[in-house]
């Protein structure tokens, strides 16, 4: 069974990411392979975040591994919050302040439309491969449903009545941004085994 880290100390992306990858893999966090430290965020994209969290991994431990950053792009506010989806509203993170300062930001605002954006990159054996996944939406006007974390109580997806934090995990991981992403991180996997 390939062992592979994903560069996360994040559990609930962790739980999702196991849950979608069921036996194939075994995944590892940083912390499982003695990593302790909190790697610095300091692209302007999401692509370039993810990217510095996999090359960081893999030239400090020399371990295959994977590393992800997503972001909640919203087409009236020029694609904010983006790559600072998870400090929107400052340091620390908090989920709650984020989703405020969103849904006030969008207020009067007709276009509540909106994508969540994940970008994957893989180093296995020293090559690097970027996988994106992106599903649209839109912002409702008020946090709805405790399932999830992040943006999830205000995120309406496409063709869907109910927020992300409405659904079960295993409907999200079916449909969301970051699936997308795993689904085709998890396709070339197999096909490199």
């Amino acid at each position: 069974m390939t062992e592979i880290c994903f560069a996360t100390n994040n559990a609930n992306k962790l739980k999702e990411i196991q849950q979608m990858l069921g036996n194939q893999f075994k995944i590892v966090s940083l912390q499982d392979i003695g990593c302790h430290e909190d790697i610095a965020e300091t692209a302007d994209t999401i692509e370039g975040n993810s990217q510095i969290k996999a090359r960081y991994v893999w030239d400090k431990y020399k371990v295959n591994c994977f590393a992800d950053d997503t972001g909640l792009e919203t087409y009236a506010l020029n694609n904010e919050p983006g790559v600072y989806s998870a400090r929107y509203a400052g340091t620390p993170k908090d989920d709650g302040k984020n989703m405020a300062k969103l849904l006030k930001n969008l207020d009067g605002k007709e276009n509540r439309g909106a994508q969540f954006k994940t970008v994957v990159t893989l180093i296995l054996n020293g090559e690097e491969r970027c996988f994106e996944g992106i599903i649209k939406g839109n912002i409702l006007t008020e946090p709805v449903g405790n399932q999830g974390f992040g943006y999830d109580p205000v995120f309406q997806p496409e063709g869907y009545q109910i927020s992300f934090a409405q659904m079960d995990l295993s409907e999200k991981n079916q449909i969301s941004h970051r699936a997308r992403a795993v689904q085709k991180l998890v396709a070339f996997l197999a096909k490199a085994q």
